[in-house]
This record gives C-alpha cells, structure tokens and sequence, in this order.
C-alpha cells in the first residue's frame, strides 16, 4: 500500500478512491478537525467530555511548542472533509547514540473506519517523518490487553523492547483522583 502524506491546507488533494492519505497538522483549520478526534480518543479511554473545549488550545500549544507533531488520516478527497484517524508523535533524546528517536504517543481510527488501512497509512506516515527526521528508531506504548493494536504493530515490525522496565510516578493523583470523584 502506498502511503501519501499530502496538506490539505487550503489546497483540495488529489482525488483518492479508497487508499488513506495522510497530512500532518500545523493550522488552525487542521488542528481543530484534529481535536475532534483527539475528543473521540480520550472519550475511548474512559476521560469525560467536560474538557473538550479545552482540546483544541492544548494541541495548538503541543504543536507550537513543537512537543508534539499531529497527523491526521483521510480517505475523502473533499476539502470539507473530516479526518478519520489521528497520531501524535514526539522526538526524545537518545542519549547513548547522540542522536533522538520518535515515539508513537496515541494512534485514533474511527471505529467504523478500522480495519481499512487507516492505522497502517498512519503509521507509515510516521516512520518516513521520523526517518527523515534522522530518528534512529520509533517507539510506542500500549495496553496489553488491547490485542488489535498489538497485532496490527507486530505486523508493521515493532516488537517488544527486553531488559527495560517501564515505571511511572504520578506527580499529581490527588488531583486526578479529586477531579474523577467529583464527576461521579
């Protein structure tokens, strides 16, 4: 499958027939189409709509502080058209070699886009960003449990990182569990 990373950007893409195309998000107008799926991803995970109007400030922050870089994914060839998918990805510092690397931070599809390529198209988009970046590997994150992302990284060529542990430190719970009880 050919993966296109194009801008939509006041520019109408080439027409597509089925094949998702991938552009990354930098403006006002691709940003907000961003934080509609940003929304949707962070509802699939258990977080309340209560924050969504705040969505669309923190990525133009994310993106303009160059924190993170967004991708969205589309297989409608209209201007107007709404993006199906979503990646966020940042660079960190690899130390040891002098160089950085790239982490996968979240992958979105819709869920009645799944299964269509979507995921692999953005992906890919990803890899070929961070390799032309200079990157000298991408990484991710993911739930155990959540068997189709794992499968669907297998087959993209991740594979489990050994002799690491992974380890976190919650730098505000009471606040995070403050705000969840008074939701309830």
């Amino acid at each position: 499958m050919a993966i296109e990373v194009g801008r939509v950007d006041g520019v109408t893409p080439k027409p597509r027939t089925s094949e998702p195309w991938v552009t990354p998000c930098d403006t006002d107008a691709t940003l907000a189409a961003a934080s509609v799926l940003f929304n949707l991803y962070r509802r699939h995970y258990g977080e309340p709509p209560d924050a969504d109007e705040r969505a669309i400030g923190w990525l133009t922050d994310m993106v303009q502080s160059r924190m993170l870089t967004i991708y969205t994914a589309f297989v409608d060839s209209a201007a107007d058209a709404s993006p199906i998918g979503l990646a966020t990805v940042h660079a960190i510092p690899a130390s040891l070699v002098m160089g950085r690397f790239w982490q996968l931070r979240d992958l979105y599809v819709l869920p009645g886009s799944r299964r269509q390529g979507v995921g692999v198209a953005l992906v890919g988009a990803v890899r070929e960003a961070a390799l032309a970046a200079g990157a000298t590997r991408l990484s991710l994150l993911t739930e155990p449990d959540n068997h189709a992302a794992l499968g669907l990284y297998r087959r993209l060529g991740f594979g489990p990182v050994e002799g690491q542990a992974s380890l976190s430190l919650d730098l505000a719970p009471h606040e995070r569990a403050e705000s969840r009880d008074a939701r309830r």
